[in-house]
């Protein structure tokens, strides 16, 4: 029986807006991490079957099938092909599902998944500018003429009650945790760093509650979520090669994880950030799992309110949640996310002996995938 193992993740740090990543273009920033996971993971180019990109603005520099062009720019081999694709923030976790299942199916044998995303270079939002992505039948159906995130945040925390003291405490901790995995140097190891970026930039060591409680609430004038307490516009890309037991072991390399279980869910759309949870009991259903039974759990921080939601909804323990920080604290590259995440918690995983780690993430249109691994 096939199954679908990972046995390469790497990623570049997170550049923040304007910082050490902004002057690459996002092809070379992909072909970069690229060249890393082959000569980190052992894979000869020549023998990928696919590469699967995610990145969410598809426009300028960010066009023309980042995925393939990136291929080319590693110098891989011309036969080696690659597409792109785009589920929003969860466009490269995406990218490593249809990655586990082309290797389960057959269909081939070494697939790589991962993204990037330039939003120093191609702003969020630019593939939509002068144009209207819903049409009228959408938009009449929810009786809104516009779909908008932050406001989705001030309505999770509402639905939940949360507090802005909450979301300013959760965002403080996020950055505490993500500087504390920085000074013990738990990121070196996934790090494929650059000569003008080598570490993670948007980490705030000096950040503090009253700092936090200064800022504005820019999505509703009596609102809860600020700049402090949402992810931070960012610049990156990473990447995982997946593969079978079999292949990997015929051809040397070595399995780190499995992709146990991956499913993608979708709630509503004008809330938008709440699907990772009914995704969570998804993959939860199908893995015949219990969330007790996950000894790492990684919830993209989009907003503060989102993994905060799902910890009350779900249960989960918090000290099991983003041990490392989040996006809040690391960044949100939205194309690399999803990669970006699941590299993390991979190395995360196999320093601590974690046995079973998932990752969820909220996405445009209120969809969410979640992703079972299990440590081998």
């Amino acid at each position: 029986m096939r199954d679908a193992v990972i046995v390469g993740a790497v990623r570049t740090p997170v550049g923040k807006r304007n910082g050490g990543l902004s002057g690459i273009h996002p092809v070379d920033l992909s072909a970069h991490v690229l060249t890393a996971l082959a000569e980190r993971s052992g894979f000869e180019p020549r023998h990928v079957e696919d590469v699967v990109w995610g990145t969410v603005s598809q426009v300028g520099e960010q066009s023309w099938n980042v995925g393939r062009n990136a291929v080319l720019a590693a110098g891989w081999p011309e036969s080696v092909p690659g597409t792109t694709l785009d589920r929003q923030c969860g466009s490269s976790q995406q990218a490593l599902h249809f990655a586990a299942a082309t290797v389960l199916s057959g269909q081939a044998d070494l697939v790589v998944a991962g993204g990037v995303e330039s939003m120093s270079r191609v702003p969020m939002g630019s593939s939509a500018l002068g144009s209207d992505p819903y049409g009228s039948a959408v938009l009449a159906r929810y009786g809104t003429n516009t779909f908008n995130q932050g406001v989705g945040a001030e309505m999770v925390a509402a639905r939940w009650g949360f507090t802005r003291a909450q979301l300013d405490e959760y965002a403080l901790g996020s950055h505490a945790a993500a500087a504390k995995a920085q000074d013990a140097g738990d990121f070196e190891m996934e790090i494929a760093d650059l000569p003008d970026c080598a570490e993670d930039e948007g980490i705030r060591r000096d950040t503090t509650i009253e700092k936090l409680g200064a800022l504005k609430t820019p999505f509703q004038a009596d609102g809860v979520v600020t700049a402090g307490s949402a992810s931070q516009i960012s610049d990156g890309a990473a990447a995982l090669a997946v593969t079978t037991s079999r292949w990997a072991f015929a051809h040397g390399l070595t399995p780190l994880a499995r992709v146990h279980t991956a499913v993608v869910a979708a709630d509503d759309p004008v809330i938008m950030l709440t699907a990772p949870i009914p995704a969570t009991a998804k993959a939860l259903a199908k893995a015949g799992l219990q969330l007790d039974d996950i000894g790492v759990y990684e919830v993209n921080e989009a907003f503060a309110p989102v993994p905060l939601a799902w910890l009350a909804e779900t249960g989960a323990d918090p000290g099991r949640l983003n041990p490392r920080g989040g996006a809040i604290a690391l960044g949100h590259p939205l194309g690399a996310s999803g990669a970006r995440i699941m590299t993390t918690m991979l190395h995360h995983m196999r320093q601590n002996g974690v046995h079973y780690g998932l990752q969820t993430m909220c996405e445009g249109g209120g969809m969410a995938n979640a992703t079972i691994v299990e440590l081998l």
